[in-house]
């Protein structure tokens, strides 16, 4: 099984890494990223490859000679609305997507599906109000977009999850590789974080457990559960489900 993964620098892509790593059923592990990935470094894992990609508009013959045969993607791209303009946060977490769905699509040999999965948020909608954030109106149109695509090429199979609150607590392989945030933020985590878990746990989306939940999605190792459906899932027109935070925490057995 080969998987591709974005955002390996960032606190769910990080997850997402270290779960790959630990699972021997994923014999290779693509990595697109603008910078080297440390944790890929230290793991020295001969399944790791970082492909060093400047532009996540396109992909040339190269890069895609590279992701030849893979199976699957975890699409954990992104970056807080608060640190980029209108523009570029649509470029980033919309434009960068879907470009990458197309051209992802037919990567696996024969007729095999291709699972790619893309990491939205809580508080993401289809309908958007006047008062609705940057974030929810952005990722909500990705996902209705995906699903569109997801119908017009049965190869694609496209899913979407809305993780909450990423927590990393008890996840002591990522710490040393995911960067601080900054300031401000560090001051509300410290205040914000323990209460979200001791008042809200079901806002909560551990880092290790929500990490090897998407690889596992990549890999169609799900498909039963999104399939059947229940609380916190929605299906799109297009077929693209949407797995909420309450969902996901169901189905890998954290509720």
């Amino acid at each position: 099984m080969h998987l591709i993964l974005t955002g390996a620098t960032g606190l769910v892509g990080s997850g997402a890494l270290d779960a790959m790593i630990k699972m021997k059923d994923i014999t290779k592990i693509s990595i697109l990223s603008r910078r080297p990935v440390a944790m890929a470094e230290d793991v020295k894992d001969p399944r790791v490859n970082v492909i060093i990609h400047k532009d996540f508009e396109k992909y040339d013959a190269e890069v895609l000679e590279k992701l030849k045969g893979a199976n699957g993607a975890v699409w954990a791209l992104g970056i807080s609305q608060n640190k980029v303009s209108k523009e570029d946060y649509v470029k980033i977490t919309k434009d960068y997507a879907l470009a990458a769905a197309k051209a992802f699509a037919n990567l696996p040999p024969g007729d095999e599906p291709f699972r790619f999965i893309y990491v939205s948020g809580e508080g993401a909608t289809q309908k958007p109000g006047p008062f609705s954030a940057i974030f929810a109106r952005v990722k909500g149109e990705t996902e209705t977009l995906l699903s569109e695509m997801r119908a017009e090429n049965r190869r694609l199979r496209t899913e979407s999850i809305r993780p909450a609150f990423p927590d990393k607590m008890d996840h002591d392989a990522i710490k040393p590789y995911v960067p601080d945030p900054g300031f401000i933020y560090n001051v509300m985590g410290a205040v914000v974080a323990p209460a979200i878990r001791a008042f809200v746990p079901s806002f909560v989306s551990p880092t290790e457990t929500l990490g090897r939940f998407m690889a596992e999605m990549a890999m169609g190792k799900v498909d039963a559960g999104l399939a059947a459906g229940g609380k916190g899932i929605v299906t799109l027109n297009g077929g693209l489900r949407i797995v909420n935070n309450a969902a996901f925490r169901r189905l890998a057995g954290l509720a």
